[in-house]
C-alpha cells in the first residue's frame, strides 16, 4: 500500500499565508464597519500592520481583497480549503435524494449566516465600482456552476422532476439559496434560523422533486 505524501509548507509559504490572513481579517473588519467605498487599501494596511504594497503583492487590489474576504467567510472553519472541494465531499457522502436536499438546506444556513453581510457589501459596491461589479457577476456565475454539480448528483440519485434539466435544477438551487433570500427573511423580516432552514428544506424538495 502506497501512503500519500504529506506536503509540508516552507517557512516562506507559512509566513505568506499568515500575512494574507492578517490582511483578510483586517479587511473584513473594515468592510463591515465602513463599507467598501469607505475603506481604503491604506486603512486595511494600517489595521493589518503591513505595507500597502504588501497587500497588492499578497492579495491584489481592493476588489481582490473583498473576494478573499468572501472566500474566507464562506469556507469558515474549513478555510483555507475552497468551498467546492469540501462541498464535493459532502455531496459524495449523501446516500439518497432526501439526504442531499437536507445537506443543501444545512449548507445554505451555514454559509449564509457567515456571508450574507459580505454579499450585501459586494452588491452595494457593485453599484459604484466596476471591479466590484465584475466580482459580483463572477461569483454569481460560479455559484450557478457549483450548483450544477449538486443538480447532477440529484439526477444520479433519481431526484429531479421528469423533464427537468440539470441547468434548470441548478437555477432553482441558486435562487432558493441566494444570500439575498437569507438576508430578507432572517435579517430583515425576523425569521428564526430554524424557520429559514425548514422553509429551505420544503422549498428545495418541492421544487426539485
Amino acid at each position: 500500500m502506497i501512503e500519500a505524501t504529506q506536503i509540508v509548507p516552507s517557512l516562506r509559504e507559512t509566513l505568506a499565508a499568515a500575512t494574507r490572513s492578517q490582511i483578510v481579517e483586517a479587511a473584513t473588519q473594515l468592510f463591515l464597519e465602513h463599507g467598501y467605498v469607505g475603506t481604503s487599501i491604506g486603512a486595511i494596511a494600517r489595521r493589518a500592520g503591513v505595507a500597502v504594497q504588501t497587500i497588492y503583492n499578497a492579495v491584489g487590489n481592493k476588489a481582490a481583497v473583498l473576494s478573499a474576504v468572501l472566500d474566507t467567510a464562506a469556507s469558515g472553519p474549513n478555510a483555507p480549503t475552497p468551498v467546492p472541494v469540501f462541498m464535493a465531499e459532502r455531496t459524495r457522502e449523501t446516500i439518497d435524494v432526501a439526504a442531499l436536499v437536507s445537506m443543501l438546506a444545512d449548507w445554505f444556513v451555514e454559509v449564509n449566516e457567515r456571508t450574507a453581510s459580505i454579499h450585501w457589501i459586494i452588491q452595494q459596491a457593485a453599484a459604484v465600482d466596476e471591479d466590484a461589479a465584475e466580482l459580483n457577476r463572477a461569483r454569481s456565475r460560479q455559484r450557478l456552476i457549483n450548483y450544477g454539480h449538486a443538480a447532477a448528483a440529484l439526477r444520479e440519485r433519481g431526484g429531479l422532476a421528469t423533464g427537468s434539466t440539470d441547468q434548470q435544477a441548478a437555477a432553482t438551487i441558486w435562487a432558493l439559496g441566494h444570500p439575498t433570500a437569507y438576508r430578507t427573511f432572517v435579517l430583515d423580516e425576523g425569521w428564526s434560523v430554524d424557520d429559514y432552514r425548514n422553509w429551505l428544506g420544503i422549498a428545495l424538495a418541492s421544487a426539485l422533486g
